[in-house]
């Protein structure tokens, strides 16, 4: 387009049309005007005649910084705080701390799972409070039930020891559905960044595709995967122990096959599974760990009191808190089946699921309460 600035002395005779119709290039037009007796322009004058046309170098792209651990757990707990922090907000945003008050609480808490029992002390220590303390704002009564809250689940907190056993052998269970195969390989990932080896054991041989899964989840953490053909999912993990045992893999993670409470037979073949880890190793397995959605609510009470009367929990995984308003339920765990909650999953990326933190958990739950008195 450039080319349109340079000027010929004089034009000869020719039709517009012609040089339109020319399909030569820009410098071979210019030699044309010139042979119909326009002054020759030097080669090096044309390129000056002409501005170099400067592309702007693209803006280098600026990879998105990683968030901490506690902006992704503040994230996934976004509909639980809705639920829980903002209704909470709305409720003491400028408004006089009286029993309807207390009672419009009550009701926000059971919304978010917290549990008949749970609700009904955290209002009693409430409302103990602010008769003896004269609470008046939102700011204060909302602290005060963030530390009854933290005072309820903070016996939850308790870090998995994996350092007295060598293979340490972990067995996890839960029901399809619950994110089992996916925390598995997740796990994978959070022991190597604690510079452990980690063995798979694909002991669900139950579902389509859950060996597959299992697979996949080792080949991305580069991690070897025992693993059959059908067969019996007991006879594969003892297989794999002896296969870690053999290798010196410090953690074997057992993947068993999903199961439903009400099932019973099924609810005993996996009570098998766990009586020949212990053949494999007589201290085994050392942690049994049961995975939970935080969608399901409540019937997780029940899922944690089914698996521990049959394989003897020793553990929870709550996993998809990031896709609940539920989020509550842990402190009715807390209050009903206090099982150490050993990890919590709030996404979809590999380092996602990390320890439990009370302390985190209730921070990430509440909004800032819009402090004023009535």
């Amino acid at each position: 387009m450039f080319g349109l600035f340079k000027k010929p002395a004089r034009r000869d005779t020719a039709a517009p049309s012609d040089i339109s119709r020319s399909d030569t290039p820009a410098a071979e037009t210019a030699s044309s005007f010139d042979s119909a007796g326009a002054a020759p322009v030097p080669a090096a004058d044309a390129d000056a005649a002409i501005p170099a046309e400067t592309v702007a170098p693209a803006p280098a792209e600026t990879p998105p910084a990683k968030r901490s651990w506690a902006e992704r757990l503040k994230a996934g707990l976004s509909r639980t705080r809705q639920q829980l922090g903002g209704g909470l907000a709305n409720l003491f945003g400028w408004r006089k701390i009286d029993e309807a008050l207390l009672e419009e609480l009550e009701a926000t808490l059971l919304m978010a799972d917290c549990g008949v029992g749970v609700t009904q002390h955290l209002i009693d220590k409430l409302r103990a409070r602010w008769k003896k303390d004269r609470l008046e704002t939102a700011s204060q009564l909302q602290e005060t039930l963030a530390s009854e809250l933290l005072q309820i689940i903070a016996p939850l907190e308790e870090a998995l020891d994996v350092s007295g056993h060598k293979p340490c052998i972990i067995m996890l269970a839960g029901v399809n559905g619950s994110g089992k195969t996916t925390s598995i390989g997740k796990l994978a990932k959070y022991f190597q960044t604690q510079g452990k080896s980690v063995l798979l054991a694909a002991g669900d041989t139950f579902r389509a595709a859950a060996r597959e899964q299992l697979t996949t989840w080792g080949e991305r953490n580069n991690v070897t995967v025992i693993a059959q053909d059908g067969g019996d999912a007991a006879a594969v993990i003892f297989d794999a122990i002896n296969a870690a045992r053999a290798r010196g893999i410090d953690i074997v993670l057992a993947d068993t096959a999903g199961r439903l409470p009400t099932q019973l037979h099924l609810m005993e073949e996996i009570a098998k599974v766990r009586r020949v880890i212990a053949k494999a190793d007589p201290s085994g397995p050392h942690e049994v760990l049961l995975v939970l959605d935080a969608n399901i609510g409540q019937n997780a009470l029940a899922q944690v009191k089914a698996f521990d009367a049959a394989i003897g929990v020793t553990g929870l995984v709550l996993t998809k808190l990031d896709g609940t308003a539920k989020g509550g339920v842990v402190a009715a765990i807390a209050r009903q089946c206090p099982k150490p909650l050993r990890f919590i999953g709030v996404g979809e990326s590999i380092d996602d699921l990390q320890p439990f933190r009370a302390r985190e958990f209730v921070d990430a739950l509440f909004e800032p309460a819009a402090d004023g008195k009535t």
